[in-house]
């Protein structure tokens, strides 16, 4: 199963950015699909962006253009770009890789983001 750790979280003011990092312990051009994932105290956990193999893109829909999720084959990472942060994207974000040859489906360990007002 495939390895994830997450990195680039912290507290920001609102309008600031973050850079979150996902390096996978496997190659991710081998893995159908990777996301982020967001889970805010007593929500459920929803997706922020998802990137395919193919470079594919999709994204929630409250991200309105301040997200880009991009991957880097040679580092094996993923990453969210996030921009024009509001205090509501204050949460855990997870990384996770779609089922693969490597096994079933893996999510990282979650890296918290807090944006204050």
């Amino acid at each position: 199963q495939v390895q994830l750790v997450e990195s680039g979280g912290g507290l920001v003011q609102a309008g600031q950015s973050l850079r979150l990092s996902c390096v996978a312990s496997e190659s991710i051009f081998s893995i159908g699909g990777m996301g982020w994932y967001r889970q805010a105290p007593g929500k459920r956990r929803e997706l922020v962006a998802r990137i395919t193999s193919a470079r594919v893109t999709m994204y929630g829909d409250f991200v309105k253009g301040r997200f880009t999720i991009s991957a880097a084959n040679a580092k094996n990472t993923v990453y969210l770009q996030m921009s024009s942060l509001k205090p509501e994207d204050t949460a855990v974000y997870y990384c996770r890789a779609d089922p693969s040859s490597y096994g079933g489906e893996s999510w990282g360990q979650g890296t918290q983001v807090t944006v204050s007002s």
